[in-house]
């Protein structure tokens, strides 16, 4: 069970937010650590990962720059420490969108999942856009489609049903970050 919950975009403000000088953070430790390094809390790390930042490596990062020498390169939290050491700007990914829209550069490398791609070209259509590596997809975010969603709400169909026990908890967790400014 857990005391509140967080994002990549305000994790080191929920941690700030924690009377407690030790927190631990689940379930990714590449984006604990992360915090750890932006904020005065002893952050306990779960050795748990995503498969699509952490499979990113210093040499990846070493090409890209190679490839696109004048380019910004965004890396999202969740990407192993050494990657974020050689990153310009390390971000969620609605910190990406910000963070190019306003930028003055015109390129960027982006250290995240393919999906932001599109949206990063549609908000920013006059900046230049390349992948840090074309095969940060990820399977499970494209199990979810505008038309299984619309399949589910007209139908009623895959309805997921938590036990109050679990969902009153869960639900303090969650409003109790959304409290959180």
């Amino acid at each position: 069970e857990s005391d509140i919950c967080c994002t990549s975009a305000n994790v080191v403000k929920v941690m700030e937010s924690l009377p407690d000088e030790r927190v631990i953070c689940i379930p990714d430790r590449n984006l604990s650590m992360w915090a750890q390094k932006n904020t005065k809390k002893q952050v306990i790390a779960w050795d748990g990962f995503c498969h699509v930042h952490d499979r990113v490596t210093k040499d990846d990062i070493l090409k890209a720059r190679k490839e696109h020498s004048n380019a910004v390169l965004m890396a999202h939290p969740e990407c192993r420490p050494e990657v974020l050491d050689l990153a310009d700007h390390v971000t969620s990914t609605s910190g990406m969108l910000r963070f190019a829209k306003a930028s003055d550069a015109k390129e960027f490398i982006v250290g995240t999942e393919l999906g932001l791609m599109h949206r990063l070209k549609k908000e920013s259509p006059d900046k230049v856009f390349h992948p840090l590596r074309r095969d940060m997809i990820c399977p499970n975010m494209k199990k979810t489609t505008l038309n299984s969603v619309l399949s589910a709400l007209k139908e009623m169909k895959n309805v997921i049903k938590v036990p109050e026990e679990i969902r009153i908890p869960a639900k303090k967790a969650l409003d109790r970050m959304l409290e959180i400014k």
